[in-house]
């Protein structure tokens, strides 16, 4: 039996999280902690609620942090609490390097004092950079980090904080370096959901202008089984890429929604990238299948539509939040230039 923080547990991944763990692991206690921004949703949890203990808090609340730890004898920290939103990170990155590399540091320094077990904290693969469209590579755990917009830069300052915990002080951390992740409870501002839920009231899909650029799709159970078996197996200080291998890009991706909701192609339409715009994000996963003996268990076409699908069907859910989203998408024209 253990006890488990989870941050940023209303979020999209972290909810998905936490649904999980209490459904496979019933006797952990389960301490969910969120800071309720637009793209927090309670909600999200309304399911399990009676199973946690809802915390509402900021990672970079230190005093909280350590009395939580102490409190309820956390013996595992799951760190999911970022800002992750690219388009708003070109307006406003000051918001994503407090919340992503001060929250955590923050957080490992109250993990450090109280003394956990584990600290897991879950990154993304844009801390590599991106590929070109023709490479044949992927990004390894060994790969250079090269970070390219706010976003990632945060997220890449976020994993040195916890690896150096980890040389310095001998905090016990491993790190996740996922692909995109999809799925139910994501917030209608990435691309799938902002997808389906646009395509379901007949309004335009709103597709960047390098339509060719790629990304390599994971769905959120998938990443909960991963991280799951790096907290049971997986060796203290070392890094796991987790990834499906599956790739597509955004025109493929609106083609299955639209599709899936027999809604027509026309609803497609172009507008100018973001600033930063990588091209193409692929991980190799081998380490992770390897050692713990993951594998990705959602097809992704089947993935894709059981997600439209869910969309389809929770338009209470989703609706309510549209009116959070903090970036019209091309807010950003314009931000490069200013002083």
């Amino acid at each position: 039996m253990s006890s488990l923080l989870v941050t940023g547990a209303a979020g999209f991944i972290g909810s998905n999280f936490v649904r999980h763990w209490v459904c496979s692991h019933a006797a952990d206690t389960v301490v969910a902690l969120d800071l309720l921004t637009y793209a927090g949703n309670r909600p999200s949890l309304a399911d399990v609620e009676d199973r946690i203990v809802f915390v509402e808090g900021d990672i970079g609340d230190g005093p909280l942090m350590e009395r939580l730890l102490a409190t309820h004898r956390i013996d595992v920290v799951v760190n999911f609490a970022a800002e992750s939103h690219n388009s708003l990170a070109v307006l406003d990155p000051g918001r994503f390097v407090r919340t992503n590399v001060l929250g955590t540091q923050v957080l490992a320094e109250a993990a450090r004092r109280v003394g956990v077990e584990r600290f897991h904290h879950v990154s993304t693969c844009e801390v590599y950079g991106d590929l070109a469209l023709d490479d044949p590579g992927a990004f390894t755990e060994e790969s250079p980090y090269r970070p390219r917009t706010p976003y990632n830069a945060s997220k890449a300052g976020a994993d040195h904080v916890v690896r150096a915990y980890h040389e310095t002080f001998g905090l016990p951390i491993t790190i996740s370096n996922c692909a995109n992740n999809y799925g139910p409870y994501q917030f209608p501002e990435k691309v799938i959901p902002l997808f389906a839920s646009r395509a379901l009231d007949d309004l335009a899909l709103p597709l960047y202008a390098s339509t060719a650029n790629r990304r390599e799709w994971l769905h959120v159970i998938d990443h909960c089984l991963a991280i799951e078996m790096i907290l049971a197996a997986g060796r203290v200080g070392e890094t796991y890429n987790v990834g499906s291998g599956v790739e597509a890009n955004i025109e493929e991706i609106a083609d299955l929604v639209l599709d899936g909701l027999g809604k027509p192609h026309s609803l497609k339409t172009i507008v100018p990238d973001r600033p930063g715009h990588d091209r193409r994000y692929l991980l190799d996963s081998s380490k992770l299948r390897r050692e713990l003996g993951w594998e990705p268990s959602v097809e992704f076409d089947t993935g894709i539509r059981e997600t439209v699908e869910w969309y389809r069907d929770h338009r209470a859910w989703w609706e309510p939040l549209r009116e959070r989203a903090p970036v019209v998408e091309d807010a950003w024209i314009g931000a490069g230039d200013r002083r």
